[in-house]
């Protein structure tokens, strides 16, 4: 399977559309706590580090464009409320498949992209997969009791296997933060385990509730405990705590994502997500992602934005780049 994504950096044409391979997925590898407790995280050298980002990288007119276009298909285009309906999802896949509109496409001699996949609660994934067929563009379900993940156990492992057999290929995750707060390490491994064994061929992010998990160093054992249990994707947030993705979180988890990489090889993917709204963080998120994880990360199989409202943001960024002129928030809406 491939997907099409807009490439316009590297020396490649605005116009052409690059093949991207989906990655192996990450078989995991046994608890190894002595890497685990090896972990440290210097928050101040972390948050200096990350604060550079917005100062020093700025990309302009063309290349900002590009940017901006490659950021669309990194989307995982999400509603994650209690009034969805049926119509909205349908009106929300409808916009996964024409993300921008063609004239501004057209304009800049693109052709055709999508957003990297459509993120709903288990109830609606059948409607969305239904709205998808023939698309390319993967369902992701959040599930195991999202977002507070403490519904009985044995409910949230047969939750992923009712998202999987809907139709459901990648799995958003939630992991129990009492397991990080209490530093219980193996009984995190087992869970996370777990629900990778349940989730079959369906793509596993795992959640860590970033904000809710006290300190950087928990954020930075957290993510290497939940890629040795076998995550494929490891995402900041639910998008419900109070403090959601952030450049620092991003920075750790990155961080380890290429810890892990260079011991095992394996690449793992990394999805921030919520509060990202505007165009101009998402620009901020990928030159991090581009200066600790390389090119090879610069694909919908290996990140992700978790958002809602960015692609109308960038949408009008977009806009006032074909035309010259800012269009009112209301003309993007989502569906």
């Amino acid at each position: 399977m491939q997907r099409q994504t807009p490439a316009r950096h590297g020396g490649e044409s605005a116009g052409t559309l690059l093949p991207q391979t989906i990655e192996t997925r990450n078989p995991g590898l046994p608890l190894d706590m002595d890497w685990v407790m090896s972990v440290q995280a210097n928050t101040s050298a972390i948050e200096r580090r990350a604060g550079s980002i917005g100062a020093r990288r700025s990309v302009k007119k063309d290349h900002q464009a590009a940017w901006l276009l490659k950021a669309v298909t990194m989307i995982d285009l999400t509603t994650l409320s209690g009034d969805d309906t049926p119509g909205r999802v349908r009106r929300l896949c409808a916009k996964a498949r024409r993300p921008v509109r063609d004239d501004l496409l057209a304009a800049m001699g693109m052709g055709p992209i999508t957003t990297g996949a459509v993120c709903v609660y288990h109830e609606m994934v059948p409607t969305a997969v239904e709205a998808l067929a023939g698309s390319g563009i993967p369902v992701a379900a959040v599930s195991t009791g999202f977002p507070a993940g403490l519904s009985p156990y044995r409910l949230r492992i047969a939750e992923i296997g009712e998202s999987v057999r809907a139709g459901a290929s990648e799995i958003d995750i939630v992991i129990s933060r009492r397991h990080v707060l209490t530093g219980n390490w193996q009984a995190l491994y087992d869970e996370v385990r777990e629900m990778r064994a349940e989730c079959g061929e369906a793509h596993m992010k795992t959640i860590l509730a970033t904000g809710e998990l006290g300190t950087l160093r928990n954020v930075a054992r957290a993510s290497l405990v939940c890629m040795m249990a076998g995550a494929d994707f490891i995402k900041t947030s639910t998008g419900k705590e109070a403090v959601n993705a952030t450049l620092p979180v991003s920075l750790v988890m990155m961080r380890a994502i290429r810890d892990y990489h260079q011991r095992t090889g394996v690449r793992v993917g990394y999805k921030p997500a919520g509060g990202i709204s505007k165009a101009k963080d998402a620009l901020a998120y990928l030159a991090l992602l581009k200066e600790e994880l390389g090119d090879d990360w610069l694909t919908p199989h290996l990140f992700r934005f978790g958002a809602s409202s960015l692609l109308g943001d960038i949408e009008r960024q977009l806009e006032h780049q074909v035309t010259g002129h800012y269009s009112a928030s209301y003309r993007h809406a989502m569906g």
